[in-house]
């Protein structure tokens, strides 16, 4: 329990909301990992997770594999998108 539980003044939790996709302003559901990292201050092993629709997949890929960033595109697996990182 946290300090937010407690704020809650005993309602029940928020269930998990849907992946959406990591796109500004973008509010559709996920389908597609990201994954990357930045070699600057991450280790080679360290993976970050952005979440991509199908409309935005190729332009989020884009965006990182510009920056040296990208590292593999993996359909989005919902049973374990709850442990997900951003």
């Amino acid at each position: 329990m946290n300090i937010f539980d407690l704020a809650g003044g005993g309602a029940a939790p928020a269930e998990a909301a849907a992946p959406m996709c990591s796109r500004k302003a973008c509010r559709s559901g996920a389908a597609w990992q990201l994954l990357w990292n930045n070699p600057k201050i991450h280790t080679p092993e360290r993976r970050k997770i952005w979440l991509a629709c199908d409309e935005h997949r190729l332009w989020l890929e884009d965006y990182l594999q510009t920056r040296g960033l990208w590292k593999e595109t993996v359909p989005l697996d919902l049973a374990t998108a709850s442990g997900r990182e951003s």
